[in-house]
């Protein structure tokens, strides 16, 4: 059976301010009890937290996030120089399953980069493999791109058969297909889908305001901008069908994300998610 938990982006500020534990305690607190760790550093005192929060709390470190190269001038641990140290964390962690969260910049100038890369992600998915731990790939909107009438995601998928899905259903629709045709698409490859609504929000006023004094293509601007997103269940998205899609295909963990949130905390978010999703009658999901 599926577990929802959260993605831990969204908690990067508390785990700064209040450390992993006390954060995951608050998590716990709300009725989540799986975590995907991302753009957390993973430095020892970190992992003895998220350990920690294992034995006291029962939290389930479902994911953990890694990089095939680390960007110049950004932290993290990366699978070509920290190979060991990721499967030891995730050992450690108990936690199977490790995500590319995007693809690499360097990967977006041409597809035959982005080949390039799913061939060598390919290659870390099989090293992965025989240390008992799988490697998934995390979409955006860029690889619904069509190259001779094939999806970006598609072709990386083609050039890493030994690489799973973590598709992102926000994502999607801002890619112009549909959550629920696609998870179908990709059953049996896909470990983990992030629970992430798609909202239309109101045309602030001060936009009105653009157009008095002639900037019209400020007012342009804030039109297109209306997209956002959204507290599962306060948007658009039939999660009553994306939930049983994502169960069907095989998902392990189900992860509620909100990457922007418009002046609520994330507190108040994860709460709203929690509350809409038992109220759609998956409380025996937590």
């Amino acid at each position: 059976m599926a577990k929802i938990g959260v993605q831990a982006m969204m908690l990067r500020d508390s785990f700064k301010d209040l450390g992993a534990f006390e954060t995951l305690r608050k998590v716990n607190a709300i009725g989540y009890n799986a975590v995907e760790v991302s753009q957390i550093p993973m430095t020892a005192a970190n992992v003895a937290e998220l350990d920690r929060s294992r034995s006291e709390l029962g939290m389930d470190i479902a994911a953990l996030s890694v990089a095939m190269e680390t960007p110049k001038g950004m932290p993290g641990d990366s699978l070509k120089d920290h190979f060991d140290k990721i499967v030891d964390d995730a050992k450690r962690l108990d936690a199977k399953l490790l995500r590319i969260g995007m693809l690499p910049f360097p990967a977006m100038k041409s597809i035959n980069a982005v080949v390039d890369f799913a061939k060598q992600a390919n290659d870390y998915a099989e090293r992965l493999q025989e240390q008992g731990l799988g490697l998934y790939y995390h979409n955006h909107h860029i690889e619904f791109a069509k190259f001779d009438g094939t999806y970006m995601l598609d072709i990386i998928a083609a050039n890493s058969p030994a690489m799973g899905m973590e598709i992102d259903v926000h994502w999607v629709q801002r890619g112009g297909l549909d959550p629920v045709r696609t998870l179908e698409k990709y059953a049996g490859r896909t470990a983990m889908v992030h629970l992430k609504d798609y909202r239309i929000g109101e045309l602030p006023e001060s936009a009105l305001s653009l157009l008095e004094t002639g900037d019209f293509m400020g007012f342009m601007a804030e039109f297109k901008n209306v997209v956002q997103f959204a507290e599962v269940g306060e948007g658009n998205l039939d999660f009553p069908a994306i939930i049983p899609a994502a169960q069907a295909a095989g998902a392990q963990y189900l992860l509620v994300e909100q990457d922007e949130l418009y002046g609520r905390t994330v507190w108040d978010a994860l709460q709203t998610s929690y509350d809409n999703l038992v109220a759609m009658g998956h409380s025996n999901l937590f």
